[in-house]
């Protein structure tokens, strides 16, 4: 059977702690003992942690060798404000897949009071990719930013940066431009809220230097359109 892998709260030379509900969730859902061996991340370096105290709140281990653990591309994923249940889906979902940072934007279709609400939900959407990250066993949680305004969003560097956009002009397909630039260093994919980019927003990223892409003939929701671009993008540059 797979170990479990959980991403430490506490790191002391050879002995690591999950602290809080983190701690919680092991310890009353899972029924933690003291003696069972999980891969543990700490510092993202994978180790095989024996777990030394159990309690309600603060799960104790004591590190063992280091695990090797395949690296993942660089891929990252600028995502446009939309209904925060379906955002968090696409945050969980494209997690598993890989993702290395999610950046929040405030884009012209966002809902305002969504855009009020977003600084405070952070933390949480922080929380649920640690929690995909940990049932994906990965080395890493990704990024989450606080949101931002997209005229400051474009600038965002990134050796490939594609816009994913939905107009009535012929547009290069993502799996096309992804094999014709397999050995670029990293990746950043722009996914537009419900009802997509406004116009001057798809002018904006073209004059920063973007590469309009679609995804295909038919029109995704915005959560899907990130899975799908997320699962594109590792299948082609993992």
């Amino acid at each position: 059977m797979t170990r479990r892998r959980w991403i430490a709260d506490e790191v002391s030379e050879k002995h690591a702690a999950l602290v809080g509900p983190h701690a919680h969730h092991l310890s009353r859902v899972l029924r933690a003992q003291v003696g069972q061996v999980m891969d543990l991340v700490t510092e993202n370096v994978v180790r095989r942690a024996v777990i030394t105290f159990v309690g309600d709140d603060r799960v104790e281990f004591e590190l063992a060798e280091e695990l090797t653990s395949a690296g993942l591309a660089d891929v990252s994923l600028l995502l446009a404000i939309f209904k925060f249940d379906r955002l968090e889906w696409a945050i969980e979902k494209c997690t598993e897949l890989g993702i290395g940072r999610i950046m929040p934007v405030v884009a012209r279709r966002t809902d305002t009071h969504l855009a009020a609400a977003a600084p405070k939900r952070v933390e949480r959407w922080q929380r649920i990719a640690q929690q995909a990250s940990e049932q994906s066993r990965r080395a890493s949680a990704p990024q989450i930013s606080q949101p931002l305004k997209l005229k400051d969003a474009v600038r965002a560097g990134a050796t490939l940066r594609v816009l994913l956009a939905e107009t009535e002009k012929h547009q290069t397909l993502l799996r096309e431009i992804l094999e014709a630039n397999r050995t670029s260093q990293s990746l950043l994919m722009a996914v537009g809220p419900e009802g997509g980019w406004a116009e001057d927003e798809i002018d904006m990223f073209t004059r920063d230097g973007w590469i309009s892409s679609s995804l295909g003939k038919t029109i995704l929701r915005a959560e899907t359109a990130a899975i799908a671009a997320t699962a594109i993008a590792f299948s082609i540059l993992s």
